[in-house]
């Protein structure tokens, strides 16, 4: 059974436990298993060795996954949470096959625009350029998101042959 790392926000959810319960029992309905960032118990003697130990626990988990499944939805903004974003990169970088989904499959420039109350232009506030090549996401990553939702990462997943298949591969939504 192949193993998928959950990546996301979702631990910032109120009930992140329950929606990680949840999306790992979808994976099991996959034929997958799935393992949660939160499913580590952790602590420290202060912020900064919880921070730590949570990272170098979720470092292991991504290690014995087979697989990063990611929530790139915008968080706070038009673009991804960063450490799910540093999350994916680390598992490319280790060669794990990488998936993403995304609740809002505008492009970058789209949602940049509206979400910042831009209107139709091409730089920022900061007079920097938006990104534009037509894409879901920053083109280092966009060719990961497949779909629009969790499940639908889960049906794709079933429907590959995972030797071989390397996170340059496009995937597009």
């Amino acid at each position: 059974m192949k193993k998928i790392y959950l990546a996301g926000p979702d631990v910032f959810l109120p009930d992140a436990i329950d929606e990680g319960s949840k999306l790992k029992g979808l994976c099991t309905d996959y034929g997958f298993e799935g393992y949660f960032p939160l499913d580590n118990v952790l602590d420290g003697a202060n912020a900064n060795e919880l921070a730590t130990n949570i990272r170098e626990a979720n470092i292991k988990m991504i290690q014995n996954c087979d697989i990063v499944l990611a929530n790139l939805s915008p968080f706070r903004g038009p673009e991804p949470d960063s450490g799910t974003v540093w999350e994916v990169g680390y598992a490319q970088g280790i060669n794990k096959l990488v998936v993403a989904y995304s609740t809002d499959t505008r492009t970058l420039k789209e949602k940049t625009q509206e979400m910042l109350k831009l209107g139709n232009v091409a730089r920022d506030t900061n007079d920097m350029e938006i990104e534009d090549f037509g894409l879901t996401h920053n083109l280092m990553f966009a060719n990961i998101v497949i779909g629009k939702d969790f499940e639908e990462c889960l049906k794709y997943l079933q429907t590959i042959k995972y030797n071989g298949l390397k996170n340059q591969d496009n995937f597009s939504v």
